[in-house]
This record gives C-alpha cells, structure tokens and sequence, in this order.
C-alpha cells in the first residue's frame, strides 16, 4: 500500500496516510476540517547494490571462494581418468 501526502489548503498542513490504492483520497484536514488536496509525493526510491541485480551476486566471500574451487578441476586427476572409455573396452552385446 502506498503513502500519499496531503495539505491542507486553508491551514496548510502536510500529512501522509497509508492507504490502499483503491481508496479514496482524504478531502478534509485532521486539524482545521478544511479542504484538503493530494501531493504529487517522489515515491520510494529504488536502490540497486552491487554489480547485478541476482540473489548470488551477494553472497559472501567464502561462498565465493567455495564455489571457485569446485569450478577448478582437481590438479590430482589425470588426463586417461577424465577421458571416454574406449569402444574396444566395452563388451558388445550378444544377439
């Protein structure tokens, strides 16, 4: 729900309710009973950190670390271990 500012044109005085956007808007002063009129109010602004706009660009440095560390492949792996099996090693299947 948003916040809308009034003033009051007789008084003067400024107030903000929170309403809901389907209401109403207030026509008379809290304070005098005169006749009151809406703001034009800025609004809530929006605040954008960091260099994207995704949950994990926020994440903390030892996640970020963890995650780097998965991504490297392990230096104790060799090259024949991470390569496709041979045909010839297969058994082929009998009719």
């Amino acid at each position: 729900m948003p916040t809308y500012e009034y003033e009051c044109e007789v008084c003067f005085y400024q107030f903000e309710r929170f309403q809901p956007m389907t209401a109403r808007p207030i026509k008379t002063c809290p304070a005098c009973k005169g006749k009151v009129r809406r703001l034009i109010g800025s609004g809530a602004g929006i605040l954008f950190k960091g260099t994207g706009f995704y949950q994990t660009d926020y994440r903390s440095e030892s996640y970020r670390k963890k995650a780097e560390a998965e991504k490297k492949p392990k230096s104790s792996e060799k090259a024949s271990d991470r390569s496709p099996q041979k045909l010839s090693d297969t058994k082929s299947p009998t009719p």
